[in-house]
């Protein structure tokens, strides 16, 4: 996976995640999207209740998980080894059992436990509730596999464990699925329809992270932007709602007012947002509350019409761009990053010469880039040919990380001589002299440690960068302390 990152961006792929309850020892991993690092978060919440204790040593492991990703085919391939080294350790220790979580589980049912016979469970990401009783069955010598999507299903009434926490900063999830169907995305068919959490759990599940410590959220849906509760349901069949429920629904400009009153001294960010869905009063509510931070992951995938046609993004190139320069004139210093593909089928050199002028007109801070990779199930996989050489794929995609790290570069000049405040989440993984957090922008800061602590407001002078990282000295607490 190749991205333009540096120290803690979000989405790594690989984490252990450890919490301690319990005789029987569980161990975790997670791979692909955020959403798929709090739903480890509810899983071990679960299991907790079962008596597991997790542990980051897999060969004292009973029970083995692998929180899965479906998104790309690098993914899939990194899971898979790992499957075959749990297996390898399984020959040694008998009693260990093998599932797989989450997006993959939902995709290759039957290819894990029927065909390849590599794991003991499989598990959709709609499904985890029903695991204390898929252990069960495998503890008696069966199989078991739940991939069942839910249209109700949020995970609201579970309080997850924080797994592998800087007692910092934490994901609290708002919506589940996606109903947008982008012809090269396996997740409506792997997460489900769109449905809405609970308002009213979510500022509930903040206030409870402020009380123990955390200083900030990031609100976590495939689309947070389509979040709309009117009372439970498919956010798609909100038409068929009475009247009252209509009037008194909260959408997610709503939500985050909500949260941001509830906790004005917590930090708010969110992920991920659609362009086609990202309205107006979510960014002036932005702009209204010092507390949301100047980020937002706005992915494009593609600068050109046509190829956003066939990808069916129900966004053309120019309304993007007027998107940008409402987020440009509302608030000013607002940091954007992106995703993109290179090439998608059918893309020609102009279309390429597209995405990249797009890029110049945004001047992205950041991005996540990637190489298109057809995905089984998918409309592009069913009704369009793969048929970009991997050479051009590859060329034209260094071309769009080599433009990325001009302009990341380019964004973090422009921090040169301010200051700005930075929440601290631990020391710098290159310095032990130094701290490690972020601004506002969601930008890495880097500076001596002096006599702050974890999770402190500091006021820090920018002196230095590089293209992902900000270097600077602090000046002083910040007035949020």
């Amino acid at each position: 996976m190749e991205k333009v990152i540096d120290e803690a961006i979000q989405g790594s792929p690989l984490v252990l995640e450890t919490i301690t309850q319990g005789p029987r020892k569980l161990y975790i991993e997670s791979y692909g999207c955020q959403m798929n690092f709090s739903d480890s978060e509810i899983v071990a919440s679960i299991l907790a209740r079962e008596g597991f204790d997790t542990t980051q040593i897999l060969e004292e492991a009973d029970l083995v998980l692998v929180n899965t990703c479906s998104i790309r085919e690098k993914a899939e391939t990194t899971v898979r080894k790992r499957l075959e080294k749990f297996n390898a350790v399984k020959k040694t220790r008998p009693q260990m059992k093998v599932g797989v979580l989450g997006c993959m589980a939902e995709r290759l049912k039957a290819q894990f436990l029927e065909e390849e016979k590599i794991v003991d469970m499989v598990v959709g990401p709609d499904a985890y509730k029903d695991l204390p009783n898929l252990i069960r069955e495998i503890d008696d010598g069966r199989q078991a596999v739940n991939v069942i999507l839910s249209k109700e299903e949020t995970y609201g009434d579970i309080a997850p464990v924080r797994l592998n926490s800087n007692g910092v900063t934490a994901f609290v999830s708002i919506t589940r699925g996606c109903d947008n169907m982008c012809t090269f995305c396996v997740v409506p068919f792997t997460r489900g329809r769109e449905r809405s959490r609970d308002p009213l759990s979510i500022v509930k599940e903040v206030t409870e992270l402020w009380d123990k410590g955390f200083k900030e959220v990031t609100l976590l849906g495939q689309n947070v932007d389509s979040y709309l509760w009117y009372g439970g349901g498919l956010k798609k069949d909100f038409e068929k709602a009475s009247e009252v429920q209509q009037a008194t629904a909260v959408n997610f400009s709503g939500l985050l007012r909500m949260v941001a009153e509830a906790q004005p001294g917590m930090r708010i960010r969110f992920s991920t947002s659609n362009p086609q869905d990202m309205t107006l009063d979510v960014i002036e509510t932005m702009s209204s509350y010092q507390n949301i931070c100047n980020y937002i992951h706005l992915p494009v995938q593609s600068g050109s019409d046509s190829v956003l046609k066939a990808m069916n993004r129900l966004h053309t190139r120019a309304e993007y761009f007027e998107l940008i320069d409402n987020i440009r004139a509302i608030i000013p210093d607002c940091a954007i990053s992106q995703d993109m593909i290179a090439g998608f089928p059918g893309e020609t050199e102009e279309d390429h010469k597209d995405t990249l002028s797009l890029m110049e007109f945004v001047k992205y801070d950041f991005g996540f880039m990637f190489a298109y990779s057809e995905r089984p199930g998918t409309m592009a996989a069913r009704k369009l040919q793969d048929d970009i050489p991997h050479e051009t794929k590859n060329r034209r995609l260094r071309e769009i990380i080599s433009l990325q790290q001009k302009h990341s570069l380019y964004r973090t000049r422009q921090h040169l001589g301010k200051t700005e405040e930075v929440l601290i989440e631990g020391t710098s993984k290159k310095s032990e002299e130094h701290w490690m957090g972020r601004n506002s922008q969601n930008t890495v800061v880097v500076f001596p440690k002096k006599n702050y602590q974890t999770g402190d407001f500091v006021n820090v002078k920018i002196q230095d960068c590089t293209s992902a990282t900000l270097i600077g000295s602090a000046v002083g607490y910040s007035e949020n302390n």
